[in-house]
């Protein structure tokens, strides 16, 4: 028997199961390869206190990190890249290289760095899900964070400055974000017809991305110019996460769900009325046609009352 699992994350808005990158990645990854997954939300309750979120707990083992979760996963047989060759194995590595590289810092400073985003989106979003007084600490560590991760990896020579930081992850991820594209052409996934680790990590970089409402809108207006990877992301979303999505108003998500309900309903009752119709078809005595040419008018007698009655 399996151990149980139970992953801790950030929750979910604007229509995705989470706004957290990494833990979306995860989330996708189980999905994909049906691992029975406990999620934990992390909402007005801080429930990871041993690592940072994604955190998978099973029994004894705490794992972080997106990468280190999914390979224990795979030792647990919940494994989405089965089908792949050896050469699709190592372009889903440089793949995932090339995210993380090109394009993390610039999702990273989007939520994070960015003025205007982080002060209207990003720190009242996750504010609003962290008890007081971690509510004012743990947003603005985050953001310092993201800030670190960006310099270490953009940060040296011949940029020095903060500006020529930006410019350049942002020139990075448009180049990323064009090259996903191509790759992925008119097909539902990387590679065909069944998502994998790299579908994982493309979705849950570009989700947020697309969804968040952002007052700085740069990167995700690129995006937004490549249709396919948008489709790529929506069909995700409607096809793994449909029962859970909370991006819809309640309203809205009510509208939608009186109104599947009722369809169904509908179909139950048409589908009833043929069965019964059929029933009654079946059990009707059965009488043999009758010859035209055997009927005729029917003239005088007691027939006088209804003179256009035909007999046989």
């Amino acid at each position: 028997m399996a151990p149980a699992m139970e992953l801790s994350c950030w929750g979910g808005d604007w229509g995705l199961p989470s706004v957290h990158a990494e833990c979306l990645v995860v989330m996708a990854y189980a999905r994909f390869c049906g691992a029975p997954l406990k999620v934990n939300v992390i909402d007005h309750l801080w429930r990871a206190p041993r690592g940072s979120v994604p955190l998978l707990i099973s029994n004894d083992t705490v794992i972080s990190q997106p990468a280190k979760i999914l390979n224990f996963l795979r030792k647990q047989k919940y494994n989405a890249d089965y089908e792949l060759s050896t050469k699709e194995g190592a372009d889903t590595l440089a793949y995932i290289a090339l995210l993380e590289e090109k394009l993390l810092p610039a999702v990273l400073h989007t939520f994070w760095v960015e003025a205007d985003n982080y002060y209207n989106v990003t720190k009242p979003w996750f504010a609003s899900r962290i008890p007081f007084p971690l509510s004012w600490y743990l947003p603005r560590k985050m953001s310092g964070e993201a800030l670190n991760r960006i310099l270490l990896t953009k940060g040296g020579p011949p940029l020095y400055s903060l500006t020529e930081v930006e410019a350049q992850i942002y020139r990075d991820a448009k180049e990323c974000l064009n090259l996903l594209s191509n790759r992925l052409g008119t097909s539902p996934f990387f590679f065909g017809n069944t998502p994998t680790t790299l579908d994982a990590f493309v979705f849950g970089f570009l989700a947020p991305l697309y969804k968040v409402p952002f007052p700085k809108t740069q990167l995700q207006d690129h995006l937004k110019q490549l249709p396919n990877l948008c489709h790529f992301c929506d069909d995700i979303l409607i096809c793994y996460f449909r029962s859970n999505l909370s991006g819809a108003t309640p309203a809205g998500q009510d509208t939608v769900d009186a109104n599947l309900q009722k369809l169904t309903q509908l179909v139950n009752k048409e589908s009833n009325l043929i069965e019964k119709m059929d029933d009654n078809l079946r059990k009707s005595p059965q009488h043999p046609p009758r010859k035209l040419t055997t009927l005729k008018l029917s003239t005088g007698g007691e027939g006088n009352s209804s003179p256009n009655r035909l007999s046989p």
